[in-house]
C-alpha cells in the first residue's frame, strides 16, 4: 500500500488504494465525460457530407470535402496548445480540474457550430466562425486526451490497468459511434432535403446539451491518489522545460509510437465513411451503416485486448499491430476501392480495425506508464497531440489531396510507411507493463 509520511505537507494520513467499487465509480464518471467530448469532436466529421455545401458553395463534392477536411485539420492545430496548457493545469491543479475545464470548452464549440449561419447568409463569416469553433474544440480535446488517459490509468489497479484504461478508447470510439447513430437516426426520420437544409445542426445542439450535463458530473469526481501523493511530497512542477529536460526519450517515444497508430485509426474510422462514398461508390446511407456496425464491433474489442495486455504485456499487441498494419493496409484499401458489395466492404473495414486494436486498446496506458505522476498528464498529452496533429488531423486532407491528384494509392503507401516507423519504436522499447512509472496499486 502506498503511504505518505505524517510529516508530508498537507496530508497526515495513509493514502489507501481505492476499492473495486470506488474504482468502477471513477472509471464510469471519467469515461462518460470522455464519450461526450469525443462525440462532439466526431460529429463534425460524421455530418461533413451534409453541411459542407453551406460553408463552401459552388464547388464539386471532392472540393467541398477537401475544404471541410482542411478545417478539420485546423482544429488539430490547437490540440498541442490545449495539451500543453491543460496538461500542465491537470498536473498542477488535478486531473478532475483539467477534465472539467476541457468539457466546458467543447460545449462552447459545439453550440457555436450549431448556431453559425450559412455562407449564403453571412459570406466569409460562416467558414471563419466554423474555424473558430473547431479551434475551441481542438483546445478542449487536446487537454481531454491527456487528462482522461492519465485519470483512467491512475484509477485502475496494477493487475487490471490495461483493461480499465482501455475504456479511454472504448468511450472515444463510442463517441464516434453515437455521432454515426445520430446520423442514421436523422437519415431515417428526416428527408434528404431537410438534412441538407437544417437537420445537420441537430447533432451539435445535442452535443452542447450533453456537455453541460457532463460538466456537472465531472465536478463530483474523485481525485487520483497518484496526483495527491505527488503534490503532498512536493514533486517538481509540471512544465514544458521540465518535460524536455528530464524526459526527452519518453517524449520522443510517445510521438513516434503515436504516429503510425493515429493515422491508421483515422484512416479506418474517420476517413472511411467518405472513402466508401467517394471512392467505393456506395450511398451515404450504406456507408454510414457500415461505419456504425464496424465501429461497434471495434469498440467491443478494446477491453478484450486491454485485458490481454494485462496477461501478456503491452509490447506484443503493439508489435502485432505494426507488422499486420504494414503488410495489410495497401491490400485492404485496394480491395475496398474496387468492391461494390457492402458486405465485403464491411468485412474489409473490420479487418483493418481489428489490426488497429493492437494500438488503440493500450496506447493510453502505455503513455501514462512512461512518466512519473507530477508530469504525467503533460507527458501523455503534448507529444501525443503533436503527432496527432501532424498525422491524424491531416489524414483526410492528405487522402483527398492524393485522390484529387489522381494518385489515391499513394495514401495507402503513406499509411503503411508511417506504421512501419512506429513498428521500429514498438520493437525497441521496453514493455511498460513490467517497467511502469505508475507506482500505486
Amino acid at each position: 500500500m502506498s503511504t505518505v509520511s505524517p510529516s508530508s505537507p498537507g496530508i497526515s494520513r495513509p493514502l489507501s488504494p481505492p476499492d473495486r467499487r470506488q474504482r468502477l465509480k471513477a472509471i464510469v464518471a471519467g469515461s462518460t465525460g470522455n464519450l461526450v467530448e469525443w462525440y462532439d469532436w466526431y460529429a463534425y466529421s460524421a455530418f461533413t457530407l451534409y453541411f459542407a455545401p453551406h460553408f463552401f458553395p459552388d464547388e464539386d463534392r471532392t472540393a467541398q470535402l477537401l475544404s471541410a477536411a482542411a478545417i478539420f485539420a485546423v482544429g488539430f492545430l490547437m490540440r498541442p496548445v490545449g495539451a500543453w496548457l491543460m496538461g500542465i493545469y491537470a498536473d498542477r491543479q488535478g486531473r478532475k480540474s483539467g477534465l472539467t475545464l476541457s468539457v466546458a470548452l467543447m460545449c462552447a464549440g459545439s453550440l457555436l457550430i450549431a448556431a453559425t449561419p450559412s455562407y449564403q447568409s453571412i459570406g466569409i463569416g460562416a467558414p471563419l466562425l466554423l474555424v473558430l469553433a473547431r479551434l475551441m474544440q481542438g483546445l478542449s480535446i487536446g487537454g481531454e486526451y491527456g487528462a482522461s488517459a492519465t485519470y483512467l490509468s491512475e484509477m485502475a489497479g496494477r493487475e487490471r490497468r490495461g483493461f480499465y484504461s482501455s475504456f479511454q478508447y472504448v468511450t472515444l470510439i463510442a463517441g464516434q459511434l453515437v455521432a454515426i447513430c445520430v446520423l442514421l437516426l436523422l437519415q431515417a426520420v428526416l428527408t434528404e432535403a431537410q438534412l441538407d437544409a437544417w437537420g445537420w445542426r441537430i447533432p451539435f445542439v445535442i452535443g452542447g446539451a450533453l456537455a453541460i450535463l457532463v460538466f456537472r458530473l465531472r465536478r463530483g469526481m474523485a481525485e487520483t491518489h497518484s496526483f495527491e501523493k505527488a503534490r503532498a511530497q512536493g514533486a517538481p512542477q509540471s512544465g514544458f522545460l521540465e518535460l524536455i529536460r528530464r524526459h526527452p526519450r519518453e517524449t520522443l517515444t510517445v510521438m513516434l509510437l503515436t504516429a503510425g497508430g493515429t493515422i491508421a485509426f483515422y484512416a479506418y474510422s474517420i476517413y472511411m465513411q467518405k472513402f466508401l462514398v467517394n471512392t467505393t461508390g456506395l450511398s451515404r446511407e450504406t456507408a454510414s451503416e457500415i461505419n456504425a456496425v464496424t465501429l461497434f464491433l471495434f469498440m467491443l474489442l478494446q477491453p478484450l485486448a486491454g485485458a490481454l495486455s494485462d496477461r501478456v504485456g503491452r509490447k506484443p499487441l503493439m508489435v502485432g499491430f505494426g507488422v499486420l498494419g504494414v503488410l495489410c493496409t495497401y491490400p485492404i484499401f485496394s480491395a475496398l476501392a474496387t468492391t461494390r458489395d457492402p458486405l465485403l466492404a464491411g468485412v474489409l473495414v473490420m479487418a483493418g480495425l481489428v489490426i488497429v486494436t493492437g494500438y488503440t486498446s493500450i496506447n493510453a496506458v502505455v503513455k501514462a506508464e512512461l512518466f512519473p505522476a507530477h508530469i504525467r498528464a503533460l507527458g501523455v498529452a503534448l507529444p501525443y497531440a503533436l503527432a496527432n496533429t501532424l498525422f491524424g488531423g491531416t489524414a483526410e486532407f492528405v487522402a483527398l489531396w492524393f485522390k484529387q491528384a489522381g494518385i489515391e494509392q499513394a495514401f495507402y503507401m503513406y499509411v503503411s510507411v508511417m506504421i512501419a516507423i512506429s513498428l521500429v519504436v514498438y520493437a525497441r522499447m521496453r514493455d511498460t507493463r513490467q517497467y511502469s512509472m505508475i507506482l500505486e496499486d
